[in-house]
């Protein structure tokens, strides 16, 4: 069985990168096929021998979002006809590939293609270009959405991140998917016998549809500890906003971080997500989350187990589970042993489990 990997693009770390990561684990012989690649951005990947690129990667001085346009038309022109299986991590074109009839093309889906079909974050893309641009970007994105649909239909099989994305792939795809969570490195992360728990927590990048904002209203009524780890645009409003009992920490060391999560009272996940890592990692770190009740966060919490659910993006709503929540137990152990389920060597486990079946199943 010779497979290949497929990605979007490869110029900055974050969740996809992640998976792309726990494939090559497991596949190390398997070529990376992806748009634009940046490998000095890419480091967490450690060591890859085998990166293939598109012409884009070599028009110098672009930015990826600069190219979406153009990436359908790339990705298509990748040849992949070498290959038995190929593995997709997609959140945006490498759904597209195009394979021969004898090659299973496996998608791992984050996301459909969010700019295209969810208006709220393609409005708040538009924003940023100029207004006399917005009539020519509407009609380039309904030729984005109309190849995303066709390109859709390519894939043999679909896994979804979350639930939620289960249903997002029916919605705009009309295609059913197989639902397997992404992976947290449990390893990295450890209960401690005997946590401050003074203070909550959340981090994240501070943008807006993150809700940090929230955060900082709620605490600031509430008048109890809050701190908050991250970078972005939202940074300094958000320290203009908070009282002295809300912390806005800025960029925290990775050791800082654990500590954060190990100490809290408990994590604070007020945005909606279509999984969501950072809440696993509190959990692993053994300490309830208070997540808003939408997303992949209903996969990977026990309501009253290991942490609240609040199911409106209020401060009034959000004070009410806070204060709950603050006259509530939880045992570390179990929140802990509840995320071991989600570790990374288990995701790599059910992935080739899965790649084998499907291929057994398609080769016949």
């Amino acid at each position: 069985m010779k497979i290949a990997i497929v990605a979007d693009w490869m110029t900055n770390y974050g969740g996809a990168e992640s998976v792309i990561s726990a494939f090559h684990d497991i596949y190390p012989d398997a070529p990376i096929y992806t748009t634009m690649y940046t490998p000095e951005k890419m480091r967490e990947l450690g060591s890859l021998k085998d990166v293939r690129t598109t012409y884009l990667n070599k028009i110098p001085g672009v930015k990826h979002q600069w190219m979406l346009g153009l990436m359908p038309t790339a990705i298509e022109m990748l040849d992949l006809d070498a290959f038995d299986v190929v593995l997709s991590s997609c959140h945006s074109v490498s759904k597209g590939v195009i394979t021969k009839p004898s090659t299973l093309h496996i998608s791992y889906c984050h996301t459909p293609m969010r700019y295209a079909w969810e208006t709220w974050d393609f409005e708040g893309r538009l924003q940023k270009f100029p207004r006399i641009l917005h009539g020519t970007i509407r009609r380039q994105m309904k030729k984005i959405r109309r190849w995303d649909h066709a390109a859709a239909q390519r894939v043999d099989q679909y896994i979804g991140n979350s639930t939620y994305i289960a249903s997002k792939i029916k919605e705009h795809y009309q295609r059913d998917a197989d639902v397997l969570y992404p992976p947290v490195r449990a390893d990295r992360f450890k209960p401690i016998e005997s946590p401050s728990n003074d203070f909550y927590f959340a981090a994240g990048r501070l943008i807006p549809y993150k809700k940090f904002d929230l955060l900082v209203e709620t605490f600031n009524e509430l008048g109890l500890p809050l701190k908050i780890a991250g970078t972005g645009p939202d940074l300094e409003k958000l320290r203009k906003m908070a009282k002295p009992h809300v912390d806005v920490l800025g960029y925290v060391e990775d050791d800082e971080l654990k500590s954060l999560y190990a100490n809290c009272r408990g994590f604070m996940f007020p945005q909606m997500e279509d999984a969501g890592i950072v809440p696993l990692e509190a959990m692993a770190s053994g300490r309830p989350v208070i997540a808003f009740h939408k997303g992949g966060s209903r996969d990977t919490m026990i309501e009253g187990k290991t942490g609240l659910f609040f199911t409106e993006q209020t401060v009034d709503n959000l004070k009410e589970v806070v204060r709950t929540f603050n006259r509530m137990t939880f045992d570390p152990a179990f929140i802990r042993k509840h995320a071991e389920q989600f570790d990374i060597e288990i995701f790599k486990e059910k992935i080739k489990g899965y790649v084998e079946e499907k291929w057994g199943k398609f080769k016949m």
